[in-house]
């Protein structure tokens, strides 16, 4: 199944979900007839709605992978996102469900004859939805999908609530205690609960996370591998799916370089991560004046300050304008998202750092808080 494509690894997850699941509800529909158990028969309904979930999750994968065009000029990727939002909604909603059913089982106590077919039938499920979860945890992470994922949750719900099923009905059957609606209570909150995290985990790659940290750290190092590149900042990703995702970085070149041979590397890495890597990256050249022994000095002391005042703080586009009777120096101070204080007090802060390494200096600065480089390096 590893040299399936991850197309086909997860349409067939979502083939085997719906047989399973459909087996699943004739199989617990009969016993719940035969029992009288209104508990087994909702347990059915549910693996039928399982069936709907799988569904949904197939025809995600399948519209995923069609290609780009005018109106998507990005792809399809994003669907099977939306899907494991609605998943995710069909796990709360049964789990609110789950409650009502429950809260009326508790006004209104019912009396079920639990045979061992009954027994029987309740033992099997739960072992094949155990199954069922691993099989879609581990399809899950191989091929990185958060619908599957979210449906292995809901696997592992499945498998909790049909076990509290079995467990009130052995209690029912040896004494005469009718606990069905009190453990349904527990479980529908234990839903409830699960489907609330799945949709905030399923609907974060739709808002735009930060990219993942071993991503960037490999572009990152991908890129100071070339030689002729001597610094690199503003790198953002976004991810339009799995297969789909776009970068953009500054790369910093010795400006004394000819601006053919550097245009030449820049062109060089994009192709190498488009073929390499299968990242769409569009890098901005920025050339850096090298030989200016002065500027590069007090670069470093600058530096140096942004660092006393934000250790995670980096510089870049660092350039001076030397004049008579005072001079201008010009960069980017990028800061972590997790320092406090605004734009404005970062830029009053390092302005006067710079001030005082001499009063002529005026400083001329931007924060930057988009680039992520500056946040993963010591």
């Amino acid at each position: 199944m590893k040299e399936m494509s991850r197309e086909k690894q997860g349409s067939f997850a979502g083939a085997v979900g719906i047989g399973t699941n459909i087996l699943l509800f004739v199989i617990k529909l009969l016993a719940g007839l035969l029992s009288g158990s209104v508990a087994i028969m909702a347990d059915a309904v549910n693996n039928l709605t399982d069936s709907g979930s799988s569904i949904i999750m197939l025809v995600g994968f399948r519209l995923s992978e069609k290609p780009a065009d005018r109106e998507h000029p990005f792809g399809h990727a994003r669907i099977e996102y939306l899907c494991g939002v609605i998943v995710s909604f069909i796990v709360l909603f049964l789990g609110l469900e789950l409650g009502r059913t429950s809260f009326l089982k508790i006004l209104s106590p019912e009396k079920a004859e639990f045979g061992p077919i009954a027994l029987s039938v309740l033992v099997i499920s739960i072992l094949i939805k155990l199954w069922l979860c691993l099989f879609y945890t581990r399809v899950g992470k191989r091929i990185d999908s958060g619908s599957l994922l979210a449906t292995a949750s809901d696997s592992r719900n499945d498998v909790i609530s049909t076990g509290v099923v079995l467990l009130g009905a052995i209690i029912t059957r040896l004494t005469s205690l009718n606990l069905d609606g009190f453990l349904g209570l527990i479980v529908a909150a234990f839903i409830v609960i699960s489907g609330v995290k799945l949709i905030m985990e399923t609907a974060d790659p739709l808002l735009g996370p930060a990219p993942k940290r071993e991503l960037v750290r490999g572009i990152c190092e991908k890129i100071r591998g070339y030689e002729g590149i001597i610094g690199i900042h503003d790198l953002t990703v976004h991810s339009y799916g799995q297969g789909r995702t776009f970068a953009s970085v500054h790369c910093e070149v010795p400006a004394e370089e000819d601006i053919l041979i550097s245009h030449d590397l820049i062109d060089n890495i994009e192709r190498d991560f488009l073929e390499q890597e299968g990242i769409h990256l569009v890098i901005h050249l920025d050339p850096v004046i090298t030989c200016d022994e002065k500027a590069n000095e007090l670069q470093k002391k600058v530096l140096e300050g942004v660092k006393t005042l934000y250790p995670q703080g980096a510089l870049h586009d660092f350039r001076v304008v030397w004049g008579v009777t005072h001079s201008n120096v010009l960069f980017d101070v990028a800061v972590p998202f997790s320092v406090k204080d605004s734009d404005q007090q970062v830029k009053e802060r390092v302005t006067r750092a710079v001030e005082a390494l001499d009063p002529a200096y005026r400083a001329v600065l931007a924060v930057d808080r988009v680039g992520v480089v500056n946040e993963l390096e010591d």
